[in-house]
């Protein structure tokens, strides 16, 4: 269904391209209105069998399990780098990149999925402090290849913080939810 969605989509929009390319000065509205109403169609039916998608059971179990490992993942891994004092230069940097990375882009995926499963205002919350700490990561990457191994330490802590919040609400949800 949700090919036909799409074909829909690309034939309104190749329709209302031809309608409006046939005469320079004079467009056939009536083709380009019927051409519109297919495009528009073929983005309802897409859209529908999106969310109908995005809201299933199998998908919102599975992102629930991603959003709780990714989100340990991170927690524990950016606790054993803070704890190594890995916390200077291009070793820092690496570390990040491998240890954080895939885990911080997993949650961002799956994060859709919490809408579904706690609420909007959970979900602000919580994006709230994962976004903040993946910024906080962020700026470490950075200070660390300016070379201000302070600063780098400093909001590595922070961002140890942030994600222990994330961690902690996504937790409360969960116990929430049950």
């Amino acid at each position: 269904m949700k090919n036909i969605g799409f074909i829909l989509l690309a034939a309104g929009f190749l329709a209302g391209a031809y309608a409006t390319a046939l005469d320079v000065q004079n467009v056939n509205w009536m083709l380009f209105v019927v051409a519109a109403v297919v495009a528009i169609t073929g983005l309802v039916i897409s859209k529908r069998q999106a969310s109908a998608h995005a809201r299933s059971d199998e998908v919102l179990e599975l992102n629930r399990g991603e959003l709780r490992e990714s989100l340990e993942n991170v927690v524990r891994d950016l606790g054993e780098i803070v704890d190594n004092g890995d916390t200077k230069g291009a070793e820092l940097r690496d570390k990040i990149d491998l240890k954080l990375r895939d885990d911080l882009r997993r949650f961002a995926d799956a994060r859709s999925s919490m809408v579904h499963l706690f609420g909007l205002q959970t979900y602000a919350d919580i994006m709230s402090s994962f976004a903040a700490g993946e910024r906080y990561i962020n700026r470490v990457w950075s200070a660390s290849a300016d070379g201000y191994d302070e600063e780098a330490a400093t909001y590595l802590h922070k961002a140890a913080q942030q994600f222990a919040d994330a961690q902690q609400q996504l937790q409360e949800a969960a116990q929430g939810s049950n």
